[in-house]
């Protein structure tokens, strides 16, 4: 007989967003009164760079030509050169030496979030954020490093609070020392971002230690004020403790184009073992890169053309986020997150637990937030909005919101 993984029968529930999508379906079966208006899940809504589009369109013409066809990719790390050293030209643009055989080119910054504990073994002590972007937890527990989950928390999970008392930046653990500390920032959900030092903070501590920090990087794009690193590579000593994941999804509106990247220095070792290397081993095996035509659009993102037409984009959102904060700050709410970032953290009212007030804002609002409880213990009493949505739709969305109030 064939075993299973047992760990997935440890996993409470379904994973956040299709519970969400269960609630919201179930409630638009019963006509709700007004249209639906969706600020719960962080999915882009303007399309694709007219820069991106070309280039994808003119690429898709070469796929269609005996003499321009192109099959596997077979360019190092599963990555054409042109997007790697694309990619490489960027981060020097701000400082950062990062070598072209540093860049691995995947499907999302999602997928090698979890994919990367295939590189570390099963007995690694992992530190989590609180409240976290839920993928990081469940992809640990899959692997069988989380432990049992107790109705609140994972037992084998280190836990690291963001609370408004401590500006939503953890800090370092007094008990276990972690093996692996995943870091988001800017950060989803709470939409805090970190500081040069406070980043260093973590760098030095992982370096003392030998541990390795995961730094998800994906919001880097909406960092709007001076003194926020993009890159944590931008810190000293990163180099030799720290995995960068970006993504084009929501930097670029690739949410449905899929393509992102992971930098890992040749520095990075652990017990005298290139991580590059694993990596690079791992993806050689299971993945079989980003369609050329897909990876055609991601370099045009670098261009002159696509980085003014993306940035746009991103202003369009960062708008849609002022609008929001005005709004319900106007209207009592406790509202962070938002500035360097494209995600608002609202505390509920009157303590009202956060799945509570999710389902009291979609059936009297008939809008679509995100629970903070769904992020972890400290996520309770607090929902997320994303500013991803139509402009004009946002705005109704918070008259909605501050008529239920």
């Amino acid at each position: 007989m064939a075993h299973i993984n047992q760990n997935f029968l440890k996993l409470p529930g379904g994973y956040l967003f299709p519970e969400i999508g269960r609630r919201v379906r179930a409630f638009s079966a019963q006509n709700p009164p007004m249209p639906l208006i969706r600020l719960g899940i962080g999915d882009v809504t303007q399309p694709l760079a007219p820069a991106v589009v070309d280039a994808m369109v003119k690429a898709s013409r070469e796929m269609g030509v005996k003499e321009t066809f192109r099959g596997y990719c077979e360019e190092t790390c599963c990555a054409y050169d042109f997007l790697r050293f694309a990619i490489r030209d960027s981060y020097r643009e701000r400082g950062v030496d990062i070598a072209d055989d540093e860049i691995f080119v995947s499907d999302g910054a999602k997928s090698d979030c979890g994919s990367i504990g295939d590189i570390f073994s099963a007995d690694n002590v992992v530190a989590v954020c609180d409240p976290v972007y839920p993928v990081y937890v469940d992809t640990n527990a899959m692997a069988g490093r989380a432990g049992d989950y107790d109705g609140e928390k994972w037992t084998n999970l280190v836990y690291l609070p963001c609370t408004a008392e401590n500006g939503f930046f953890p800090e370092l653990p007094r008990e276990r020392v972690p093996d692996l500390i995943y870091i988001c920032s800017p950060n989803n959900p709470t939409g805090a971002a970190a500081t040069c030092d406070q980043l260093k903070t973590w760098v030095d501590y992982a370096n003392a230690h030998g541990s390795v920090i995961l730094f998800d990087s994906a919001y880097e794009a909406y960092i709007s004020e001076e003194g926020i690193p993009h890159s944590i590579f931008e810190v000293e000593g990163a180099k030799t403790c720290a995995i960068e994941f970006r993504s084009f999804s929501k930097s670029a509106g690739f949410t449905g184009t899929r393509c992102a990247y992971t930098v890992i220095p040749k520095e990075l070792v652990r017990e005298g073992a290139s991580l590059n290397a694993l990596w690079s081993r791992r993806q050689g095996t299971k993945f079989n890169g980003v369609p050329y035509v897909v990876q055609r659009g991601a370099e045009a993102v670098f261009s002159p053309e696509g980085r003014a037409q993306t940035r746009a984009a991103v202003d369009y959102y960062r708008n849609n986020a002022r609008v929001i904060q005005e709004g319900l700050t106007a209207a009592g709410l406790t509202v962070y997150g938002g500035v360097n970032a494209p995600y608002l953290w609202v505390r509920t009212p009157n303590n009202t637990p956060s799945w509570d007030f999710f389902d009291l804002l979609l059936k009297q609002a008939c809008v679509v937030t995100t629970p903070g409880a769904g992020f972890g213990p400290s996520g309770e009493g607090y929902i997320r909005v994303t500013a991803f949505g139509d402009a004009e739709a946002t705005r109704e969305a918070v008259r909605r919101i501050t008529s239920v109030l």
